[in-house]
């Protein structure tokens, strides 16, 4: 960054390094992007530099590359008016840094720094910083309505910083939610993966009580409002998903499970004579709208599939015998392991301390007989059976559904008897399924007939 702050300088232009790598610099964060803005025009900049690649000319961003990393440098503008609470239909080119910072998110994000002229800080990013504030350069809902993203992007910083968003902020943030509807899934996903991630999940309250989620997540605002009248829980549904996501580590799929393993308590929600709240079936039909936010966000498939997994089996419990737990990782899919310990694990302790210990050393039992069977290498899944289908298929079976049949078949056989996973012994056990199979057409036959 330094030599292409120099090169620009060097030859009459201004530049800065600009916006998040200050914030982080001056914060004693390590900086993962370097952004620089100068008063050079782009076709300037490609001129001083070997490398470059036209990012985006029209908005003044050349991508500079030195070695195999890539430089952002973006003339200094003004942006015209927004037509869709995203983006400008125009850019002005302008000689004023100060008019370029003017037109910037944050205030801890519209600054710029280099050697010469030391940090420019027109709005007190570096003070708000210090103090911990998220708040809006200028007038908050300027930008938020050059921009609705903003208002979760607010709400994503102050997850990841620990920060609070100041009034004037938050209040234009309740008035302009609805702008939120706007914004494409993909950019919506993005911001809330990053918030999900973050050192404060529970900045998802933020979410809902500014009224975002009411946008972009209206299920969560269910969640949010279904109380819990059990033993087991001493939050509603809505805290008690705040606090699972607080109880496991930032790993996108585990905080994502959390956020959504409990999102349809509030339509399996029933009262029992005595008052008592009971959700039955809400780990399956939770799996299945979970995978309808993940379509509608436009999330990857494997996420998506990941994710519905853990949420799907969250409460299952099965008997504490290698037996049955061989066969709920086949159920569940061993792809779920170890994660489903952890899931379990943060579900539990967001719980009331009803039965707390016991259930924890349910799940503690549970971890050690799995990795005792994955010690002694029991067959779990038809990819450790002793058999293929090119086996099946050499014992006269076309090919087609028939061979993965037989081959489940085998694989239930060795759940029970893992120590008969052998090639001879299966391929024997396949011929009787096989004969057992004939015998029952011919008898079909012959009754057909005597009809």
């Amino acid at each position: 960054m330094k030599f292409i702050l120099d090169e620009l300088a060097s030859h009459g232009y201004e530049a800065y390094a600009v916006g998040g790598c200050v914030r982080d610099s001056l914060s004693g964060r390590s900086p993962k992007d370097w952004d620089i803005t100068t008063s050079a025009l782009p076709l300037q900049v490609k001129a001083l530099f070997k490398r470059t690649i036209d990012t985006g000319l029209q908005h003044g961003t050349v991508t500079v590359m030195l070695g195999r990393e890539g430089y952002e440098v973006t003339t200094y503008r003004i942006d015209g008016e927004y037509t869709d609470a995203r983006h400008p239909r125009e850019v002005i080119f302008t000689p004023s840094l100060l008019e370029d910072l003017k037109r910037r998110d944050f205030t801890i994000n519209a600054m710029a720094y280099n050697e010469q002229e030391g940090l420019a800080d027109a709005f007190d990013g570096a003070g708000d910083l210090k103090k911990g504030i998220i708040r809006c350069v200028g007038n908050p809902k300027d930008r938020f309505e050059e921009d609705a993203l903003r208002m979760l992007r607010a709400v994503r910083f102050a997850a990841q910083l620990g920060f609070r968003i100041e009034s004037q902020t938050q209040n234009a943030i309740k008035e302009l939610a609805g702008n939120l509807k706007k914004i494409s899934a993909e950019r919506i996903q993005a911001e809330l993966v990053k918030l999900a991630v973050s050192p404060h999940p529970e900045r998802m309250r933020d979410v809902y009580e500014l009224g975002i989620s009411a946008v972009i997540l209206p299920e969560f605002d269910d969640v949010m409002a279904t109380e819990q009248n059990h033993p087991h829980h001493c939050y509603n549904a809505g805290e008690h998903t705040i606090r699972a996501m607080q109880n496991i580590e930032p790993d996108k799929i585990l905080r994502l499970a959390m956020l959504f393993h409990d999102i349809a308590k509030p339509l399996c929600r029933t009262t029992d004579a005595d008052g008592t709240d009971h959700f039955h079936g809400h780990p399956e039909k939770s799996a299945q709208m979970a995978a309808k936010i993940f379509r509608r966000l436009k999330f990857d498939r494997n996420t998506m599939d990941a994710v519905c997994a853990l949420v799907r089996w969250h409460d299952d419990n099965p008997p504490l015998s290698e037996k049955s737990i061989r066969k709920a990782v086949r159920k569940a899919g061993p792809d779920q392991y170890p994660a489903l310990f952890a899931v379990k694990r943060a579900d539990i302790l967001a719980q009331s301390g009803y039965q707390r210990r016991e259930k924890l050393d349910y799940v503690n039992e549970y971890e050690r007989l799995y990795y005792k069977i994955l010690e002694k290498e029991d067959c779990l899944s038809l990819k450790q059976l002793a058999v293929t289908g090119r086996d099946i298929m050499e014992l006269g079976v076309k090919q087609g559904k028939e061979i993965g049949e037989i081959l489940n078949r085998l694989l239930d056989f060795v759940l029970e008897e893992p120590e008969k996973n052998e090639r001879m012994c299966l391929l024997r056990k396949a011929r009787e399924y096989l004969a057992a199979a004939e015998e029952m057409t011919q008898e079909d036959t012959r009754d057909f007939n005597e009809n």
